[in-house]
């Protein structure tokens, strides 16, 4: 009989890295702030077997901050408990911190901590995370991202010829913050002419926008058969999203800033969004898994935002996963990233998440 690994947690290292980007042409016109900040979660068990879970805080300046709240907040709370807690111990790092959280800083740090708990036990269950969770399928389509607003228009064409060159039958361009409304349609009708009819174009606003611009706007895009339109007004601009998409025949689209299933109730109690994008940063994989359940419900579908590397779990084992989004924002720094080919992502058979950091790549960016 074998004996079940100690998984009690012994425990909680972070490490915070600063990387510069990778040398790569196409990341050029990126607003992600001049070097990659990295907070990197591991939990120890007394078995020796460790989970690793990460943030990449693209433009946010709050890693020592997280660090501290890591630490302060959450380490004391989780040493001694089991790793396989996975829920009681989300629940309480959100209780502990729910005067001074509720989101931002606080579900952040315990997101790093619920990803390294999930691919705890993925590896002691000797399973991959989207067999654990009981596997739909194993490849989803994936999308070109990042045909950067900075690039201007001849890059982030250029951009997504790069990634049609590849197989990619879809790619995301961006609109709003430079230029003007004429340059934002000049750009998109380029682009439909460069990639043709037969692959999707995303458009992202990144917030830009009120709703009377986003409906505008929209209704100058639809022209040119667009896929959806993300983020077209602030987060918290619940009623700009729902006249947007009342108003609008393209998808309107969004949920990368909302912080769990709380954040995202509006968007449930009027079901106008088809697709919801939510961040494994803000909130964690057991969040997430929450939220496509409710999506389900209603009939919404899941495109994660970002880090496909991870939510390939996720989507693997949903039937209401469509997309996955790839920008490349990491790719040089895996030991073993999952496989992109012809436009889909395969999710990897590996225990626990399957992924791992090159050492040699973050020594020369360690903070602490």
């Amino acid at each position: 009989m074998t004996t079940a690994p100690d998984l009690t947690i012994r425990e909680l290292r972070t490490r915070l890295v600063r990387l510069p980007w990778a040398d790569d042409p196409w990341l050029a016109g990126h607003a992600l702030g001049a070097m990659r900040d990295l907070v990197i979660v591991e939990v120890v068990t007394e078995s020796g077997l460790t989970g690793m879970g990460y943030l990449h805080l693209l433009n946010l300046p709050l890693q020592r901050t997280i660090g501290a709240c890591l630490e302060e907040a959450m380490a004391p709370r989780i040493l001694g408990r089991s790793a396989t807690e996975v829920e009681a111990i989300w629940r309480d790092l959100w209780r502990a911190t729910l005067t001074g959280g509720r989101g931002g800083v606080a579900m952040m740090a315990q997101s790093a901590i619920d990803i390294a708990l999930w691919d705890v036990v993925g590896k002691a269950a000797g399973l991959p995370l989207h067999r654990l969770w009981g596997s739909f399928r194993t490849r989803i389509p994936i999308y070109g991202s990042g045909c950067f607003r900075g690039a201007r228009g001849d890059g982030m064409i250029a951009k997504a010829r790069h990634y049609v060159a590849q197989g990619y039958r879809a790619i995301k361009m961006q609109v709003a913050h430079i230029g003007d409304l004429r340059t934002d349609v000049e750009n998109v009708r380029r682009m439909r002419d460069a990639v043709g009819p037969d692959v999707e174009i995303m458009i992202d606003v990144n917030m830009g926008w009120s709703a009377d611009v986003a409906i505008t706007m929209g209704r100058k895009f639809e022209r040119y058969d667009i896929y959806w339109l993300e983020e077209p007004v602030l987060a918290d601009d619940y009623a700009g999203y729902l006249r947007c998409a009342g108003a609008l025949d393209l998808r309107v689209v969004g949920g990368e800033t909302h912080f769990g299933r709380a954040d995202l109730k509006p968007f449930f109690e009027h079901p106008r969004l088809p697709i919801l994008q939510p961040d494994p940063m803000r909130g964690g994989l057991t969040e997430l898994r929450k939220i496509a359940i409710v999506a389900d419900t209603w009939g919404m579908t899941l495109a994660p935002h970002l880090f496909p590397e991870l939510n390939v779990h996720l989507l693997a084992s949903i039937p209401n996963g469509i997309w996955a989004e790839q920008m490349g924002l990491l790719d040089d720094l895996w030991v073993d990233p999952p496989e992109i080919a012809d436009g889909h992502i395969t999710a990897p058979e590996r225990p626990g998440h399957g992924l791992a950091f090159r050492e040699e790549a973050l020594k020369e960016g360690m903070i602490r």
